[in-house]
């Protein structure tokens, strides 16, 4: 696995990350936590040092399952997490954001003992608090970098002004948000200012939340705890529409003996040297196929290609719910 920089940070990190939220949460009930415990640790086998995980997510337990995977691998992985929101710490349950500095030291207090870490090495804030000045949540996260207990900070969903804003009171390391061939948003305004200022980029969904494996169609069914219900993009009508991305990535896998996942996260890895995606699974195979995508690879035409087709496709639906879209910041 070769490595890649999160913009002019310094910060070197594997070319894929393994996202860890939908072992704990997300996508349907938690799995077998020794399991987990076990796929997280082949991953670093097979040279994956960069893990994304959340206080959120679970909430809590996804922390607890990295940290206790990743305690004895320590010296060879980097670990994202994030703050953000307002968790009751006895019930885990949310009630909206904050981004208070005092909350922060709260939270990372909290998290350093989940992770089972001495300094977490890139801390996002999760969403961006309307009711918290930027300036104060970064001069907050320059004082715990002070002291030693982060490293990075990060900014997850945030728009081009919240960016500048943070970053001139603590260098922003990277921004993670949602990029792939059917959410490319990011492309008109974020992407050029990541790159003005040096700032790595970390897309999350690079799948489409498994939409772009081609494993999902109209008739699959979800969990009732599995958030896709509750998002637009997802309904039956929309996964029909929809499938012309998935057909698409597939006439280009079957031209390079690869798969549409491979494809989709290729074509993101050639977008720029410093955008290092975060593909979550649960299974071994899965894990091996998305790690193989870094050899694939997409000539200029190739690539311009696969931008024109893609052009010609109005991908349905929102990608969020009504509730979830109003917490991003743009």
């Amino acid at each position: 696995m070769k490595t890649r920089q999160l913009g002019k940070s310094g910060l070197e990190v594997s070319t894929m990350g393994l996202g860890c939220m939908g072992m704990s949460f997300g996508y349907g009930p938690a799995h077998d936590k020794q399991e987990m415990i076990a796929l997280i640790r082949a991953a670093v086998e097979r040279g994956v040092s960069f893990f994304d995980t959340a206080e959120v997510y679970g909430p809590f337990v996804n922390e607890e399952l990295v940290g206790e995977a990743l305690e004895p691998l320590r010296s060879q992985v980097v670990i994202a997490t994030k703050f953000g929101f307002n968790l009751d710490p006895e019930t885990g349950k949310q009630a909206g954001l904050d981004s208070r500095p005092a909350h922060i030291r709260e939270v990372v207090e909290a998290s350093l003992k989940r992770l089972r870490v001495e300094s977490i090495d890139l801390l996002y804030q999760h969403r961006v608090d309307p009711a918290v000045p930027i300036e104060d949540v970064a001069g907050a996260v320059k004082e715990l970098i002070a002291e030693g207990k982060v490293k990075h900070f990060g900014l997850s969903e945030a728009g081009v002004r919240t960016i500048r804003r943070a970053h001139a009171v603590q260098p922003v390391t990277a921004l993670q948000s949602e990029y792939s061939l059917w959410w490319r948003e990011p492309e008109a305004e974020i992407l050029p200012v990541l790159e003005e200022l040096g700032i790595g980029f970390v897309p999350f969904s690079p799948l489409g939340r498994g939409f772009l494996t081609g494993k999902i169609d109209a008739n699959t069914s979800f969990d009732p705890s599995d958030m896709r219900n509750t998002v637009p993009r997802f309904a039956a009508e929309a996964r029909a529409a929809n499938r012309a991305v998935v057909e698409l990535l597939a006439g280009i896998a079957a031209s390079k003996g690869a798969t549409p996942a491979q494809v989709a996260l290729a074509w993101l890895l050639a977008q720029k040297p410093w955008i290092v995606p975060i593909p979550g699974t649960t299974k071994l195979h899965r894990l091996d196929e998305n790690l193989a995508s870094a050899a694939v690879e997409l000539s200029e035409a190739e690539l311009a290609g696969i931008d024109a087709a893609a052009s010609q496709i109005a991908v349905q639906g929102a990608r969020y719910s009504e509730g979830a879209q109003r917490q991003i910041d743009r």
